[in-house]
């Protein structure tokens, strides 16, 4: 196992580790006007004037946030699958191959996850336009979690890529 090899299961192991810190927090968009409101992919936390925190599934469920969660929980089994591999390819070297497939797919259904994410934002209690957040709501920390895992990811990506075993006069 050389070096590369080493540092980009690092960093998808902290990728891993944002995104799961993600999609189980619900603060993906965030107000305070009227109290504290965090909305989340699947759930919504209402603080109003110092009471007790009220959280709840809304009914219907946003399609687009509803396959951002697929595409995330996807992205994390791919990139859970990647570091397997990048550790098993210190025995087999021919397992990086597939580690870079996987970590490519991962970083394909994050992608798809940021695009489709903001399509919701113009739910009835956001009230803004796809694509369009109104000023009083924010991105919250789930978010930047969620971005700080699709940009180590590309990064470990490229790490990946660059992994080379030399198994005779070719390089694996």
């Amino acid at each position: 196992m050389d070096k590369l090899s080493i540092i980009s299961m690092a960093f998808f192991f902290a990728a891993d580790l944002l995104a799961v810190a993600s999609i189980t927090m619900p603060n993906w968009i965030v107000s305070e006007i009227g109290g504290a409101t965090s909305i989340g992919l699947l759930k919504t936390c209402l603080t109003i004037y110092e009471r007790p925190t009220v959280c709840y599934n809304p009914e219907p469920a946003r399609a687009e946030w509803f396959i951002t969660f697929i595409c995330i929980v996807l992205g994390i089994g791919s990139i859970s699958s990647t570091i397997l591999l990048l550790w098993f390819s210190f025995w087999h070297y021919r397992a990086i191959r597939f580690a870079r497939w996987l970590g490519f797919v991962a970083m394909i259904l994050f992608c798809m996850a940021a695009v489709i994410f903001p399509i919701g934002f113009n739910m009835d209690q956001i009230g803004g336009l796809p694509y369009q957040l109104p000023h009083n709501f924010q991105v919250g920390i789930s978010y930047i979690f969620f971005v700080l895992a699709l940009w180590i990811t590309v990064v470990s990506e490229l790490f990946v890529g660059k992994c080379g075993i030399f198994v005779g006069n070719q390089i694996v």
